[in-house]
Parts: structure tokens; sequence; C-alpha cells
């Protein structure tokens, strides 16, 4: 076993703080409105620390360790190409803003207000079964980590009984996260995934400078610099055999940005919570610096251990962790923990525990998320519709406590049983494709276009998950066939490439049936709640409209003002460097001395912008919290608000 008392001790003592916090907020949740989305009474920083861990989680860490492993600092740069898609989404509310108007409390009961109570349910459906599978294998994902980032035995003796530590290390991480959710619903994910946010950025900040003690740039860059012609790790031109995490992968996920905006429902209960529309826009913006010193650390950590495995001086330590990895019998595992089991190589007593605790936090926070997610959804999209009496508060609360334990379970079975044969990238596209491959263009359609008809979102759902379905029997089934086995090793399309099959048929299919079908336009004010529908208290200002969305509104104090311009300066400047080194790049070529420079820049510039908004955001997270168990203990039950739509 590698962790010493030490770092079991930070572990232990900050999963027990947590759960502390999460029993204490139960007192708050007294009804299903409170359950579901937190009463609506989020600020922005705490909504967007909390929905910023929600989305990390281990498996988007180990993901992202596969990712620059194998492709290193340069594929990052492709990544500066979602910039204007970002900003647009952030500055603009795209999508958000009008689905908080909606006052909806999963995308399946928008989908009643817009369409119908049927495609509401064949939704609701669709997204449960997209994401149950999707989430599936997170369990196995944080248990191998765990297994072999901590030297844990495969086998231990209890009572004289050899058992399997991998679904044991599975139950009790599932029981954790259930803890947490079962006691104060969203109330109590939020705030104990905004303290988990607040202590992983600590960590990884811990972790950079150990990793500069370790590893100095010069020995990094050299290294980096002996990859194979056309896999370069530090030159983003020089990939051209590279062929997953390339340039076609980030401007899919371009595209992905805009066109599934909300669509995943994985943290359906943040899309929710907001106090207020605008206050749900201005934590989107706020995102970006919120998210820098951990994407810089899923990028250095990988580049790190990669050094560890290549570079001559440190050919004793690659020795030991290839050993390791050789115990490790299944392939795609094996890649899967190349990076934690180097990392446990590097860190020393104490920040072995504190990054230990940091990706049990990532774990814990996307579990309770999803489980709450896809638990939720089950009852208020699939199974409420066809109740024709209301439950009481208590029978609702018991129904969505019960499938959030069923969809813990099923978690359980799938990852012990399912084999994962592509990159984790691969399998949360192609399985996220179920549902998002039409619901894109049914929650735009819907939010946006008078002429969407119901028609039209069933044909596009329906196409969605037909492709995606094709795609996945596909890929289980190519090995096994030798037929297909002639033609290539494997399914030439990777989950990429068929997500973008599945949106560009499903808007096409989308607007075509919506045309062909559309009788009288739908009254968008009034499912908005704007000019004669509007709510008292819902808006600050009038909307905008249009690319005016883009401006400032009359919704911005000067705090917001400030805060727009320097997320338009900020993400500007970036973009226009993107733009300009490119032209440069493909023009006249350039050396990889430039790109060394490069990233050390970005990688000293992060560092400072992480210390400097991991305070910022810690002191408008508590001033967040503070208000929310204030207005909380205020609030009145309304016992309507149960995600029923009311005619």
């Amino acid at each position: 076993m590698k962790l010493t008392w030490i770092d079991w001790t930070v572990v232990v003592g900050f999963i027990g703080f947590l759960a502390a916090l999460a029993a204490y907020t139960k007192r708050y949740t007294k009804s299903v409105s409170d359950f579901l989305a937190a009463d609506r009474c989020a600020g922005r920083y705490l909504l967007t620390m909390s929905e910023g861990m929600a989305g990390l989680g281990a498996a988007s860490v180990i993901a992202n360790f596969e990712k620059f492993y194998k492709a290193g600092f340069a594929a990052s740069w492709w990544g500066l190409m979602l910039a204007p898609v970002g900003i647009i989404i952030a500055l603009s509310g795209w999508v958000l803003y009008r689905y908080r108007e909606t006052r909806a409390m999963t995308m399946a009961q928008f989908f009643e207000m817009r369409y119908s109570k049927k495609f509401r349910v064949y939704a609701g459906v669709l997204a449960w079964i997209s994401g149950t599978i999707n989430y599936g294998i997170f369990p196995s994902i944080i248990a191998n980590f765990l297994i072999h980032f901590c030297g844990l035995p495969q086998h231990f003796d209890l009572f004289g009984i050899s058992i399997w530590t991998f679904p044991v290390v599975m139950a009790v991480m599932l029981s954790i996260a259930l803890f947490f959710t079962l006691s104060g619903g969203m109330i109590a994910v939020m705030i104990t995934d905004f303290m988990q946010a607040q202590f992983t950025n600590i960590v990884f900040l811990i972790v950079m400078v150990v990793l500069f003690s370790k590893f100095s740039w010069s020995e990094i860059t050299t290294t980096l610099e002996n990859a194979p012609v056309g896999k370069s790790l530090v030159n983003p031109f020089d990939q051209a055999n590279i062929s997953d995490f390339n340039f076609y992968f980030f401007a899919i996920f371009a595209f992905k940005a805009f066109y599934n905006c909300l669509g995943w429902q994985g943290s359906q209960g943040y899309h929710c919570s907001a106090k207020s529309p605008h206050e749900a826009k201005m934590a989107k913006v706020l995102g970006e610096w919120r998210s820098g010193v951990t994407y810089l650390m899923l990028l250095l950590m990988p580049i790190c251990a990669y050094v560890l495995m290549h570079a001559p001086e440190h050919a004793q330590v690659a020795h030991t962790t290839q050993q390791a990895l050789d115990q490790i019998t299944d392939a795609q595992v094996q890649k899967q923990m190349t990076v934690p089991v180097a990392l446990s190589q590097i860190f020393p007593a104490g920040v072995l525990g504190l990054f230990c605790a940091a990706m049990i936090s990532a774990a814990i926070s996307t579990d309770d998320t999803y489980l709450h997610s896809w638990g939720s959804i089950f009852i208020q999209d699939v199974l409420l519709p066809f109740k024709k009496k209301p439950l009481t508060q208590k029978q609702h609360l018991k129904w969505l406590r019960l499938s959030i334990v069923g969809v813990a379970v099923f978690a359980f079975f799938f990852s012990l049983l399912f084999p994962l044969r592509d990159y984790l990238f691969m399998f949360f596209l192609l399985t996220g494709t179920i549902y998002l491959g039409g619901s894109g263009s049914v929650i735009i359609g819907g939010l946006y276009w008078r002429r969407a008809t119901t028609q039209g979102a069933w044909a596009a759902m329906t196409v969605g998950w037909i492709v995606a379905v094709i795609g996945i029997t596909l890929q289980v089934i190519w090995p096994k066939v030798p037929a297909l086995l002639d033609i290539a090793e494997k399914f030439p399309l990777n989950g990429a490439w068929l997500a973008l099959v599945a949106y560009l048929t499903s808007m096409t299919v989308f607007v075509v049936v919506s045309l062909l079908t559309c009788k009288e336009p739908f009254n968008l004010e009034r499912m908005l709640h704007r000019g004669e529908y509007a709510i008292e208290g819902e808006h600050a200002g009038k909307p905008a409209r249009g690319w005016r969305a883009l401006g400032i509104t009359s919704e911005f104090t000067l705090g917001d003002k400030i805060i727009y311009y320097f997320k338009l300066t900020w993400t500007g400047t970036w973009f226009f460097l993107f733009v300009g080194i490119t032209l440069w790049a493909l023009v006249w070529g350039v050396p990889d001395s430039f790109w060394n420079g490069w990233w050390g820049f970005k990688i000293a510039l992060a560092g400072v912008i992480g210390v400097i908004t991991i305070v910022w955001f810690l002191w408008g997270g508590i001033r967040d919290l503070l208000d929310l168990f204030r207005t909380l203990r205020g609030h009145q039950v309304n016992e309507l608000d149960d995600g029923r739509v009311m005619d």
C-alpha cells in the first residue's frame, strides 16, 4: 500500500467533513422543489463552482489524462477554437437563460410545455437510458484508480474468505455518494460540490509546485521534443499521425458546445437552481476563470507522467511504474491507469493523500450529481406523467430517493460487467449521443423557433438515437466479425464522428418535418413568462432579444459590467492569438522552440490566475452559501411546484 497514515488521515478527514455537511443540509429539504432545484435560490459563484466540480469528475480526469498523455500540450491548442463559441454562449445566455425562464425542473418538463406530454415521456426515457448507460462505467473508473494509485491488493481475506477488492471499492464510493444525495437532494449536492471544488483547486496548485520541483521545464520540453514525427507533443501542426485527439476532434467539440448547450442532463439540477435567469447567465460567464487551474493540471499531470516514462534520467522509476502497469491484464484499463500509477511514483507522502482526496471528491461530486439527475428524470419524466392523482410531498420525495438508489445499483452492476473498448471520451460521446443526437435540435428549436412542431421533435429524437445505437452496435461487434475485420481492424468512425453524423441528420429532419407540419406559430412569450405573462421578481429588467443579448442589458449591475468586459477582453485576446499564430504556422512554420516558450508562459499565467480566482470565488461562494441558507429558512413550500405542467 502506497499511502501512509498521514495520507489516509487527509482522505478520511475530508470525507467526514463533507458527510457532516451533507447531513446538516437535510433540515432545509422540505419539498420537491428543494430536493430537485434547491428551491431556485442559488447565486452565481455557488452555481459556477459546484457545477464545474460536478462536470469534472474522476472519469473526466482520467479521460483527460488519456488524451493529453497521447497528444501532449499540442492537443490543448485546438481547444482555443472553442473560445468564440464559449463567449457567445456565456455572454448571450444561449439556451440557459430561456430555459430558466420556463421554470422547468427537468428538460423533459420543458418538452411537455413546448411539445406534448407523450413527447416528454419519450424524451425522458431516452435521457434516462442514455444517462444511466453513460454513467454506468463511472464507478469502475474511480475503483480502478483507487486500487492502482493507492496500491490496494486485488483481493483481501475476511474471515478466511478471499474477497475481490474491485466491487467493494465501488460499493463504498457509491454508498458515500448516495448518502450525500439522499440527505438533502440538490441542496446537499450543490453545497458539498462547492466545498470539493475549492479543495480540489487548492490541491491542484500544490501538485503544480510538487511537479515543478521534480521536473525542470527544460527536462520536460527536451523529452517532449523527442516524440516521433507526426506525433508531436508540443507542436499542434505536427500531429498528422495522431488519429483521435487532433484538429477534427476539437472542431467537432466546437460545434457540439453550441448544439448541445444544456442538452446533457447529467447536471440538470444546476440548470434550474439559479435565483434568476440573469444569475444563471452570469454563472456561465464566470465559468472560464473557475476552470483555469483545473484544466492546467489536467494537462500538466499527464505531461509529467509522460516525461517520467520516457526521460532516460527516470529510467529506474519508469521501470517500476511499468512493472505495476504490466500487472493490469485489461489493455484499456492499463491505458487509463498509466498516468495515475506514474503519479503515485512522483508524489511524496501527504501530497499522495491530498491528490487521492481530490480524486475521491471529483468522483463523489459527479456521482451524487448524476445519481440525482438520472433518478429524478426517471420519476419526473417517465413515471409521474402517467399519474392522474398528484403525490404528496412525502410520497414524491420517497419515490425520488428510491429511484436514485436504483440508478446506483444499475451503475454498480454495469461497471462490474461491461468491457470498455474505446477511449473514455469516445465512450461518453457515443453513449451520450443516444439522447444528445436529437435533443440539441429539439431544445434550440423549442426555445427560439415559433414554428418548431411536435412532429419535428419526434422525428429528430428518433433519428438521433437510431444513429447512436447503430454506432454503439458496430463498435461492439466489429472485433468479433471476420468480414468486418477484413475491412479494418476496428470500426473506422470514432465516437466524435458518429456524434457529428447524428447531430447533422437530426437537425435536417427537425427543420424539414417542422416546416411541413406547422399550422400556426407557438406562443413563446407565455412559455418564457415574458410580457403580459411575466412573473414578478424574475427579471431585473427587460430581457434582450437576438444579437442584443450578447451585449450589456438592463439587468447588469456595475459589477456585472466589469466582469463582462473582462471576459470579453480575456477571451478575445486568446482567440486572436490563436488565429494569428495559426496563420503564422501554416504560412511560414513555427519551430518547437517557440512552442516550448508558449506552453511555459501559459502554465505560469494559469498559476497566477489560479491563485487569484481561488480567493475571488471562495469569497463569492461563501456569500452565496450564506444567502442560500437565509432564503431557505424563510421560504414557504409550494405544493404545486413539483414538476407538473399546469394547464
